[in-house]
């Protein structure tokens, strides 16, 4: 039992960093968008962009914010409870 602390400490640091780059690309994504559409003005590709950069800040922000409880899902995760 000893041993599953370890990994539940790299789990979470691993999970920190997925959550991390997430966000940056969903900022890369967002100035990437206003880029092409000052540039070119590519509707589609600009709006598609966008979306997908919202649906990755939303992914983050349901494993981080806290729920009722005062517990965020990542901090859940990390720990083993279900």
């Amino acid at each position: 039992m000893g041993s599953v602390r370890p990994l539940a400490g790299l789990a979470k640091r691993a999970m920190d960093m997925v959550l991390s780059i997430l966000v940056l690309a969903a900022v890369a994504l967002v100035v990437g968008a206003v880029w092409l559409w000052r540039k070119r003005g590519a509707d589609k590709q600009v709006w598609l962009m966008l979306l997908l950069a919202t649906i990755m800040i939303a992914n983050v922000l349901i494993w981080t914010v806290p729920n009722k409880d005062g517990t965020a899902p990542i901090d859940r995760a990390a720990e083993g409870v279900r």
